[in-house]
C-alpha cells in the first residue's frame, strides 16, 4: 500500500512542557496522554491499545514504558506494545501504532513517550559492554555527544566553507519561534551576538549552539479513518508515511556514536547519506517531495546539524543550507519554515518524547491551531529524526 491506501488518523495530540521539574518521567507521560484524550474527546476507556516509547534512565519502569503508562492511567485491559529506538523511539512507537490500526488489529492506539533527563551529558548506562558502539565512544575516545556536534559543524565548514555566524543564525531562528510556543523549556529570543558570547563546548560550537537535556511528555491518538469519521471527525489530520530505514553499507560518514566508518575500497558508498535516505524513504511511501511541504521539523542536535537536514531533506543542494537560512527561507513566514515548534534548540532532549512531540507540532500546524507560529495554509509536513544505532525516523503528516 502507498499514499492515502494506508492514511491513519491523528485526532489528539498532547504535549507536558519541557523543561528541568525533578519528578517521574511517568508523570510527565500521564499528563501528556490526558492532553492527548481531551484533545481528541476520548476517555481512558475508549482506547484499545497503548504503545509507550521506552526511556532507559528512569530506573526498571522505563523498560516497560508502554505498561509503565498503562497502569498510571488505571489498567482497564488495553494491548499493550513498548518501542526503544533512542531518539527514534517516538517514530517506532507511532509506526508501531499504525501497523496495529492498518492490520486492523485495534481501531484507537495512544501513543506515549515521556523522559527524565539527567543533569549535563547524556552517559552510557553502567556496566562493561565492549561490544556496544556507545559504551567504546565513551570509554575509548571520551567523545560526548558535544564531540560528535563539533566534528559534523567542523565537516561543514571545511566542505561548505559554512561560518560560526551561519550556525548562530540557526539559533536565533528557532529561539525566535520558541518563544511563541508554551511548552518549550527556553522562550527567551537571543541574538547572534549572544550565540557568539556564550561558553565554547565543543569547538567551534558554543553553548547556544548545542540542545540541552530535558524533561518532558508527548502523546497522540491514532485512529484509523473509519473511527475517525464515526467520531466526527471528518476531515482529520493523517499520517501517510512513516520511515524507519537503516544505514546502506558501506556507511563512509561518521556517525553517532561510531568511532570509525566503513571501508570503501571494495565497494562505492551510496550517493546519498544515511539521513538524506531517511527522508527519501517517506517521500516515496508518500507521493510526496520536497516542494509539496509546508513545514518540517528536524533534529537540531546543534546549529550546524539543522542546515545538514536542509540539504537531506531536499530543501536545497549540497552545502546550500547556510544559504537558506540567510535568506530567512526555512523562518517563520518563509519559503518553507523548519522548527517552527522552536525544535530542539528551543526544548531540549527528551529522547522518546521528542519524535512524537515532532508529530506534535504537524498537528497543531496543519489544523490552524498553532497561535502565532501558524503558517498559513499548511498542507504537508515532515519531520526528520535519527537515533542512535542506524535508526532512522522521519513521518509525514497531511491534511
Amino acid at each position: 500500500m502507498s499514499g492515502a491506501a494506508q492514511d491513519i488518523a491523528v485526532i489528539g495530540a498532547g504535549m507536558h512542557p519541557w523543561g528541568k521539574w525533578g519528578r517521574s518521567f511517568v508523570e510527565y507521560g500521564t499528563v501528556a496522554a490526558r492532553a492527548a484524550l481531551a484533545d481528541a474527546g476520548l476517555g481512558w476507556t475508549d482506547i484499545q491499545s497503548v504503545v509507550g516509547a521506552d526511556t532507559v534512565r528512569g530506573g526498571y519502569p522505563g523498560y516497560v514504558a508502554g505498561a509503565t503508562f498503562a497502569r498510571a492511567l488505571g489498567w482497564q485491559g488495553a494491548r499493550v506494545t513498548s518501542v526503544y529506538a533512542a531518539c527514534a523511539s517516538g517514530a517506532q512507537a507511532i509506526n508501531a501504532a499504525r501497523a496495529q490500526i492498518l492490520a486492523g488489529m485495534a481501531e484507537v492506539v495512544l501513543v506515549v513517550g515521556a523522559d527524565a533527563a539527567p543533569k549535563g551529558f547524556f552517559a552510557p548506562a553502567g556496566g562493561d559492554r565492549p561490544d556496544d558502539p556507545d559504551w567504546q565512544r565513551f570509554r575509548v575516545l571520551g567523545a560526548t555527544n558535544p564531540a560528535y556536534f563539533g566534528l559534523y559543524a567542523r565537516r561543514r565548514m571545511a566542505l561548505h566553507g559554512d561560518t560560526l555566524d551561519d550556525f548562530a543564525q540557526v539559533k536565533v531562528k528557532n529561539a525566535a519561534a520558541g518563544a511563541l510556543n508554551p511548552y518549550a523549556r527556553f522562550r527567551k529570543a537571543v541574538t547572534v551576538e549572544e550565540v557568539a558570547a556564550s561558553a565554547v563546548v565543543a569547538d567551534p560550537l558554543r553553548l547556544l549552539d548545542i540542545c540541552a537535556t530535558s524533561d518532558g511528555a508527548a502523546a497522540l491518538v491514532l485512529c484509523s479513518m473509519a473511527y475517525a469519521r464515526v467520531h466526527g471527525v471528518k476531515d482529520p489530520v493523517r499520517i501517510r508515511a512513516v520511515s524507519t530505514v537503516t544505514p546502506t553499507y558501506p556507511n563512509t560518514v561518521l556517525d553517532l556514536p561510531d568511532i570509525a566508518t566503513d571501508s570503501a575500497v571494495a565497494v562505492d558508498p551510496s550517493p546519498n547519506s544515511f539521513r538524506a535516505s531517511i527522508a527519501r524513504a517517506a517521500y516515496e511511501e508518500a507521493g510526496v517531495g520536497p516542494e509539496d511541504l509546508s513545514l518540517a521539523e528536524v533534529y537540531d542536535l546543534s546549529t550546524a546539524l539543522e542546515l545538514e537536514w536542509y540539504e537531506d531533506l531536499g530543501l536545497c543542494g549540497a552545502g546550500e543550507g547556510a544559504k537558506l537560512v540567510r535568506e530567512g527561507a526555512t523562518a517563520l513566514g518563509g519559503r518553507v519554515p523548519v522548527n517552527v515548534s522552536g525544535g530542539l534548540a528551543s526544548f531540549g532532549e527528551a529522547v522518546p518524547a521528542q519524535a512524537i512531540a515532532q508529530v506534535c507540532e504537524l498537528t497543531r500546524q496543519l489544523r490552524g491551531t498553532a497561535g502565532e507560529r501558524q503558517i498559513e495554509g499548511a498542507r504537508t509536513g515532515i519531520t526528520a529524526n535519527q537515533g542512535l544505532f542506524g535508526h532512522g525516523s522521519s513521518v509525514i503528516a497531511v491534511r
